[in-house]
């Protein structure tokens, strides 16, 4: 499977400029919301703590706080802080900087390979990801014309294949269960080490994580006069995993309340092994 371009893309942002010990540098694209992708400076931040761990060890654990927007104009320094190099476990905390501000900051956790117990909860019985269309046709074969910002994103291809089980139109969405099932994986062979692989997921796991918080209310991110921002991002890595193969990422939201909405996700393999989950709080706010 040949890298795509916009894949290409991804692999190199995620490439960091060292501009000194502890600090690097990372830019930015703009995906039509006018501000930077929180998945993207979720996984640059992690991209930023890899590089200075020296030990073979792959992240399990991190948590992200989305401090401001970032502005895709502006490149991203990312300052390291080296917490503490165990013997098992290497923390981290990065803190992400534009304009002289914090937008974001991380907390990550790198731990040794170890054997121990084992048990997951089972993946669901779901369509084959070869049976489905990708969002970008979904949105594409619709009779209504789309509204312009949009369509020029879904008109440059993406660095992620997503495949919705049960496809919902964000411009005339309806009530629905907050429930979400797609499979993904990245556009291309992904050569790299497992740390790629983890920065791509951390990257591929905010798409569509908060807007499953809204399908209960029939709302979406184009509804008029709604505000939603993501305000923490969490990610654990369980097992090991291929992002450049089928991934099943299944999302529901058991709550929102005080203009905030709540999201978890697993992430299985095409084997049925649980490699990943995900937590995500966001700000969902009705204004006027």
């Amino acid at each position: 499977m040949p890298v795509s371009e916009p894949l290409r893309r991804l692999v190199a942002q995620l490439e960091l400029e060292p501009l000194e010990v502890n600090i690097y540098r990372g830019t930015s694209r703009d995906l039509g919301a006018g501000r930077v992708f929180g998945g993207q400076v979720l996984a640059q931040a992690l991209a930023a703590a890899r590089h200075t761990v020296d030990d073979p060890r792959d992240a399990h654990s991190l948590h992200g706080y989305f401090i401001l927007p970032g502005d895709v104009n502006a490149p991203i320094v990312y300052f390291v802080d080296r917490l503490r190099d165990g013997g098992s476990f290497t923390t981290r905390s990065v803190t992400a900087i534009q304009h002289g501000k914090a937008i974001f900051n991380l907390a990550a956790s790198f731990h040794r390979e170890e054997e121990g117990v084992e048990h997951q909860a089972s993946p669901p019985e779901v369509p084959a990801p070869e049976s489905l269309e990708d969002e970008r046709t979904l949105f594409l074969r619709r009779p209504e014309p789309l509204p312009e910002r949009l369509r020029v994103v879904l008109m440059d291809d993406q660095p992620i294949d997503f495949r919705p089980v049960d496809p919902v139109d964000p411009l005339t969405p309806a009530p629905h269960s907050p429930l979400r099932r797609v499979w993904f994986r990245a556009r291309g062979k992904v050569e790299g080490p497992p740390a790629l692989h983890q920065a791509i997921l951390a990257y591929a796991s905010d798409y569509g994580l908060l807007t499953t918080a809204l399908m209960p209310h029939a709302m979406s991110l184009y509804t008029p006069n709604l505000q939603v921002a993501s305000l923490d991002h969490s990610l654990w890595f369980h097992r090991s995993f291929r992002v450049d193969e089928w991934l099943l990422y299944v999302v529901d939201s058991p709550s929102a309340s005080g203009a905030r909405g709540f999201a978890r996700g697993s992430i299985f393999d095409r084997a049925g092994n649980l490699v990943a989950s995900v937590a995500q709080e966001g700000l969902v706010r009705l204004r006027g």
